[in-house]
């Protein structure tokens, strides 16, 4: 769980520009270190839960399963602009296997609601 908890930190530190890292004090990374408290209080909590944490596992791998889709849209699209992307601008061939693996995932989503 506190893996869990110090990934969650990190990447809310991140995006938020907090200073972050175990390596620094409370002092100068007190929020930081309560998302750190903040995750592993819910983890616990959970814990008391009758929440099933295979099925909560399932739902969390169909949930990013759907929601890598647009996600994966937007990425190629992004790649594929050179007044974006400069000379790091995505291949023909890394556009084209972009493309090919987003309408496989998309596909993937859509059978998978079609048989529930």
């Amino acid at each position: 769980m506190g893996m869990l908890a110090g990934s969650v930190a990190y990447a809310v530190g991140e995006a938020r520009g907090w200073r972050i890292g175990l390596e620094r004090p409370l002092n100068e990374a007190r929020p930081f270190y309560v998302v750190i408290a903040l995750a592993i209080l819910l983890g616990v909590g959970l814990g008391f839960t009758a929440l099933d944490p295979i099925k909560a596992l399932l739902w969390s791998a169909v949930v990013n399963g759907v929601i890598v889709v647009p996600i994966m849209v937007a990425m190629m699209i992004m790649a594929s602009r050179r007044s974006l992307m400069g000379r790091f601008t995505a291949s023909r061939w890394q556009v084209v296997l972009g493309w090919a693996v987003t309408a496989v995932m998309a596909a993937a989503a859509v059978a998978m609601f079609v048989t529930m």
